[in-house]
C-alpha cells in the first residue's frame, strides 16, 4: 500500500504555518512604517522630548525632568521676555540648553551686583525688580553691558548662582531656538501644562 503524498501536493504545500508568519511579520512592517510617517513629522516640526540636566534652572525645573518641547508656536510669532525657552547652545551646537528670556531683540541688557536694567530700542529704560521664579539674585562687583542684534535674545538661569547663561558665552540667535516647554511628565510632581512660566516685573528707571 503506497503512502498518502496528500499533504505533499503542490496544492497542499508543507509549512502553512510560515505563511502566516510571512504576513505576520508584514503586517508589522507597515505598522512600523505607517508610524514613522506620523511620529516623525511631529517629532521634527510639531514637538520632540527633552530631559533637564543639571541645577540651573532651579526651583522652576529640576535635573531629570521629562519634558515636551513645543517647536510650533514661535513659527507664527516671536518669543518674549519670561518665555523658558530650549534652544542650540551657541558654542557647541550639538548640544541643548533651558534657559528663561530676560533681553530681547535690539536692547540693550545691564546687569550690576544682581541688579538688571533694559534699554529698549527708543532708549526707555526700565529695571527689573521682582523675578517671582527665582529664589536669590547672584551679585558680584562686576558691571556688563550686552546691546542685542534685531536678532538676538538674552538668557539667564532662573539658578543665578549656578547658571552658565547669556553673562558668560553671551545672547542666542533666534535661529538657534527650538521652542518653549510645552508639557513637563515627570516626576508626577511636576505635572504641569506650560510650566515655567513667569514674567520679570519692571519699573521704569527714572520712577525708581
Amino acid at each position: 500500500m503506497s503512502p498518502d503524498k496528500t499533504n505533499l501536493s503542490p496544492e497542499n504545500p508543507p509549512f502553512l504555518n510560515g505563511g502566516k508568519k510571512e504576513n505576520f511579520f508584514k503586517e508589522i512592517f507597515k505598522f512600523a512604517l505607517l508610524a514613522a510617517i506620523i511620529v516623525l513629522p511631529i517629532r521634527i516640526f510639531i514637538a520632540q522630548p527633552f530631559v533637564v540636566s543639571g541645577a540651573s534652572m532651579d526651583p522652576t525645573f529640576e535635573s531629570g525632568q521629562y519634558l515636551i518641547v513645543d517647536q510650533i508656536s514661535y513659527r507664527f510669532g516671536s518669543p518674549k521676555r519670561g518665555d523658558v525657552i530650549i534652544f542650540r547652545y551657541p558654542l557647541d551646537k550639538k548640544k541643548f540648553f533651558i534657559k528663561r528670556i530676560i533681553g530681547l531683540p535690539s536692547e540693550t541688557v545691564d546687569l550690576q551686583n544682581g541688579q538688571i536694567s533694559i534699554t529698549n530700542k527708543d532708549g526707555a529704560k526700565a529695571l527689573v525688580t521682582e523675578e517671582s521664579y527665582i529664589s536669590s539674585r547672584a551679585s558680584n562687583d562686576s558691571r556688563s553691558s550686552v546691546i542685542l542684534k534685531n536678532n538676538e535674545y538674552f538668557v539667564l538661569g532662573d539658578n543665578r548662582t549656578e547658571s552658565s547663561d547669556s553673562r558668560f558665552w553671551g545672547p542666542v540667535e533666534s535661529s538657534l531656538i527650538i521652542g518653549r516647554p510645552f508639557i513637563s511628565l515627570f516626576p508626577i510632581s511636576k505635572i504641569s501644562l506650560l510650566p515655567g512660566v513667569g514674567v520679570p516685573n519692571m519699573k521704569d528707571a527714572d520712577k525708581i
